[in-house]
């Protein structure tokens, strides 16, 4: 069960990460976060 819930938790980051990075920098800054957040934000969605 853990390693199904690793794998769901992986798979919504990379998700996250790859939404948030096809936006570019005005649609970035529109929702509040900077570039250099991508990774952070991602982490907090899991």
């Amino acid at each position: 069960m853990n390693l199904v819930r690793t794998l769901k938790n992986w798979r919504r980051y990379n998700e996250t990460v790859r939404e948030l990075s096809r936006l570019n920098n005005r649609e970035l800054s529109d929702v509040g976060i900077s570039r250099s957040d991508i990774e952070r934000v991602a982490r907090s969605a899991i």
